[in-house]
């Protein structure tokens, strides 16, 4: 199974004549180690990213991002380079919070709501079923 961003890429270059560099890459979790290498290869010089390292692990349980980072690349807290000479990150959550428009941002705030409860109600489905699954990290 790919991860999202490893899916977003085949697919991507599955059309031709495409160039990264004129698209936005969104993801729904930051990146782990392996879709941030998987990004910087493709040729993409952005990404953003809705639920940070430190959420998907309090909020969904998933400690495996930070994990890795810290184990393989003494990375501490998730702090790799988030702006270098291949791309640029982004936090959704930042970019929303410097709307100046109050009514938009409120809009834009209700919507993530919105889709924090659907990812929570899937992470509830993952954490009740993945004893039940071959991924080596649970």
């Amino acid at each position: 199974i790919y991860h999202g961003e490893i899916s977003t890429i085949v697919n991507f270059f599955n059309i031709k004549n495409l160039n990264p560099k004129n698209y936005y890459f969104i993801s729904s979790h930051e990146p782990c180690s392996l879709c941030l290498s998987a990004i910087t290869w493709s040729g993409f010089d952005n990404f953003y990213y809705l639920f940070p390292y430190e959420e998907t692990n309090s909020s969904f349980n998933i400690p495996h991002d930070l994990k890795i980072l810290n184990q393989v690349f003494s990375i501490q807290n998730g702090q790799y380079n988030k702006s270098n000479k291949y791309w640029n990150s982004f936090s959704i959550l930042d970019e929303i919070s410097k709307l100046k428009n109050d009514k938009e941002k409120t809009e834009i705030l209700l919507k993530l709501d919105k889709i924090k409860e659907i990812y929570s109600k899937l992470s509830h489905n993952y954490q009740e079923n993945k004893q039940n699954n071959n991924i080596p990290l649970n």
